[in-house]
């Protein structure tokens, strides 16, 4: 390891500042001092078994939030607690759990957390304290890898059952006649990281919750639940709706903090004449392997997939040669469990240096004392931001943040204003329970689960209409006092928790004919631009190209290459109108909310240089459209006079642009949540037309929301162009980078029009 410099992190910033190259960069530098602890001692109600636990831990004394959890958890409330990341928040629900099943050895309890990764990581984490505790108390991890064998022994005699929504959905709760011991006396339910149950995943989690505690009513059961959260700005609102249930909120954070040290880091750039930009995940690469040159262990943060193992790529080649590349490793969803285990007991026990992930590892899993946390862009909003920069320094050690921006308009404008980072308050985090689609979804699995009487109600909403719908789609019976499940499919084995797809596409390694292998899996609609034939598929840092997709059985055969380059698709809109639900007239056009439908048909592919980002070549996707119906504003205006249909749609295309971009700042979202369509002859309506719709089947309230803030974000967006330094238009700004079109300036005048300054054309 000579290789290595041991320089400590204070050293190296004072070396960035004199660096030449390093220092233009650097926007912005901010340090965030060290906190103390804040405690209060044992309850005096305590099991001392408990309380020796937590001695024999090296725990003496509990951080003010979790003595405030216990105390809530004893007066029989339910409750969220919202604090950093590595503020001790599991003892906020693992010490109320064990002291129940204490007092009463038949209570029981149900964890849920968002990822089985999450769920093995506390099932670690719980047995250590219950070990300690010298106690007999059973807990168990349920999930699709959990042997047969034991899955009977679980259901009888679990005190505790560490499970994920997907599994409570279709693997417990359509099956609770075998469940009665834990329904009867289930006392709490938690729901760790509450703020990852959002959209479409938090509004079908929202049903789930529904069904369970409609179940645990059949058998007699009130549990309390206990949700712990990330800093969000509506964690108590967020609690409520999805479990239904009044809470308490514990926002007062114990725990100690060490010293942060925040770079803003702006690529130079390369191409004045379209103020182009260096590419950030060069410039992340370089980063990267200066720190880990210099010994410190490092997590760097890329928005894809595909970004992922690009800079595991390239970090492998520049230092594989001196130094073993195990090292250094990617992380991301579609890895097999064994090989995530493996890459966070590296971490843990510092054998990786290096870890490249997608916002997989944002979530609490114990991955040890990193020291610096490098984001490539802006992950997309204030709480996802927070939860990556709280991945350094966890174990209240001095830590390095450093956020490179990328071109794009959105990441210029947070690394010019550190403000909205660093003092920006969190996003709201909203679900749409009452979204038709996912609610009658959950009508049939409930149905499945115990028929309704023809008076009941579901949670908060008026069903019997809904009922009796599905009576006349064949799938229940009515009898004098209940509606039964006639149908013979199983309900819960359709419904995916977490996208439109209800299949994964599988990938397999066929480099080796006698040891063909799965290697990950894929959702269908990511698989469209992935996975497609002649496409280089990239798995920690190893080239692989796809031979074949069997679109029908979602199967993708991959053959090990080697090659200088990686590709990219596009993919081509068409939309429809289904509905028209609101109009306004808006300034000199009409503002719509409705119905859609979105087809999504890839068709073409191209092949990017490594390094240079050439294009080399290019070819044609054969695969089917993909179908969402969604909800949209949408926005349409009369063509201004004398401007041509070329130039009116190069300057929408601009303007839709600079809204892609700005919209997460107006409506606190992600950019991935909601797509900006222009048309300059929309089929509905035959004008201009700009679609602002959301991402998921059925839509999340986010297009809708846009219907309300139409007027206020175009100024912004105005302000937001004409203070772009560019002159013609750039990714910063309006994505042009045509200096003979000039467009920046059309495009400036049609976001005037659109504010009714129609003196300006």
């Amino acid at each position: 390891m000579s290789l290595l410099k041991q320089q400590n992190i204070q050293e190296l910033l004072d070396n960035w500042k004199l660096d030449k190259n390093r220092n233009p960069n650097i926007v912005h530098t901010h340090t965030t001092v060290e906190k103390p602890a804040k405690y209060a001692k044992f309850p005096l109600n305590m099991h001392p078994s408990l309380r020796q636990a937590l001695i024999s831990r090296g725990i003496e004394r509990l951080y003010i939030h979790q003595r405030l959890a216990f105390d809530h958890a004893m007066l029989g409330k339910s409750y969220t607690t919202i604090t950093p990341t590595a503020s001790g928040k599991s003892l906020c629900y693992h010490l109320p759990v064990l002291q129940s099943i204490l007092e009463d050895p038949t209570s029981r309890a149900i964890y849920l957390f968002p990822t089985k990764a999450l769920a093995q990581d506390q099932k670690s984490d719980l047995q250590d304290l219950i070990l300690a505790s010298g106690e007999d108390i059973l807990s168990y991890t349920y999930d699709g890898d959990t042997e047969p064998g034991i899955r009977t022994k679980i259901r009888k005699s679990g005190h505790i059952v560490l499970t994920n929504p997907d599994m409570l959905h279709s693997g417990i709760l359509p099956h609770h006649t075998k469940w009665v011991s834990l329904f009867e006396n289930l006392k709490y339910i938690i729901i760790d990281e509450i703020h990852t149950y959002k959209g479409v995943f938090g509004s079908h989690v929202a049903h789930v919750l529904r069904r369970l505690k409609r179940i645990c009513a059949f058998y007699g059961s009130d549990p309390k639940f206990i949700c712990t959260s990330a800093t969000i700005k509506n964690p108590k609102e967020l609690a409520e709706s999805l479990t239904n249930t009044s809470h308490e909120l514990i926002n007062e954070n114990g725990a100690p903090a060490g010293k942060k040290h925040f770079v803003f880091y702006n690529p130079p750039i390369v191409h004045p004449v379209f103020n182009v930009r260096r590419s950030a995940l060069l410039e992340v690469r370089d980063l990267a392997q200066e720190l880990y040159v210099n010994g410190i262990q490092t997590i760097v943060f890329a928005k894809s997939r595909v970004r992922v193992e690009m800079l595991v790529t390239y970090l492998k080649a520049l230092v594989s040669k001196k130094i073993d590349d195990q090292s250094i490793r990617g992380y991301r969803g579609g890895y097999l469990p064994s090989e995530r285990r493996k890459i966070e007991k590296g971490l843990r026990d510092g054998t990786i240096r290096t870890v490249v992930s997608t916002n997989a590892l944002e979530l609490g899993v114990d991955i040890g004392q990193l020291q610096a946390c490098i984001m490539t862009g802006y992950p997309g909003n204030i709480a996802s931001a927070w939860q990556q920069a709280g991945r350094a320094g966890r174990r209240q050690e001095e830590a390095l943040i450093i956020y490179v921006a990328q071109s794009t308009a959105l990441d210029q404008y947070v690394v010019n204003h550190p403000s909205y980072f660093l003092g920006q308050s969190p996003e709201e985090v909203r679900i749409h329970p009452d979204n038709m689609i996912i609610l009658m979804d959950h009508l049939k699995c409930a149905s499945f689960e115990l028929p309704f009487s023809t008076s009941e109600s579901y949670a908060e909403f008026s069903i019997q209409e809904l009922l009796a719908f599905l009576e006349s789609e064949g799938v229940l019976l009515k009898t004098t006092e209940k509606w039964h499940w006639m149908s013979d499919s199983f309900p819960a084995s359709n419904i995916s928790l977490r996208s439109a797809s209800q299949e994964n596409v599988i990938i397999i390694d066929m480099s080796i004919p006698t040891q063909t292998r799965v290697i990950g899996e894929m959702d269908q609609y990511s698989a469209m631009t992935l996975l497609h034939e002649e496409a280089i598929y990239l798995h920690q840092g190893t080239q692989f190209q796809v031979e074949k997709l069997d679109w029908n059985e979602k199967k993708a055969f991959v053959r090990e290459v080697d090659v200088d380059y990686f590709t990219d698709a596009n993919i081509a809109i068409e939309l429809k109108v289904l509905s028209e639900d609101k109009e306004n007239k808006a300034n000199i056009g009409t503002l719509h909310f409705g119905d859609i439908i979105v087809l999504a048909q890839p068709t073409i592919f191209k092949k990017i240089k490594f390094d240079t980002h050439d294009n080399i070549g290019s070819g044609k996707i054969h695969l089917p459209p993909i179908e969402l119906h969604t909800s949209s504003t949408w926005f349409s205006f009369e063509k201004p006079t004398n401007w041509t249909d070329n130039l009116l749609s190069d300057a929408m295309t601009g303007v839709a642009y600079a809204l892609h971009a700005f919209i997460p700042l107006c409506i606190h979202c992600d950019a991935k949540d909601i797509h900006v369509v222009p048309q300059v002859k929309s089929i509905f309506g035959e004008k201009p037309t700009f679609y602002i719709y959301d991402s998921y089947p059925g839509g999340i309230g986010l297009a809708e929301r846009m219907f309300d803030l139409w007027n206020e974000l175009v100024p912004r967006i105005t302000d937001q162009v004409e203070a772009c330094p560019c002159s013609n238009g750039c990714p910063a700004c309006i994505g042009a980078q045509d200096a003979a079109l000039n467009l920046k300036e059309e495009v400036i005048k049609l976001l005037y029009f659109l504010q009714v300054k129609k003196d300006v054309l």
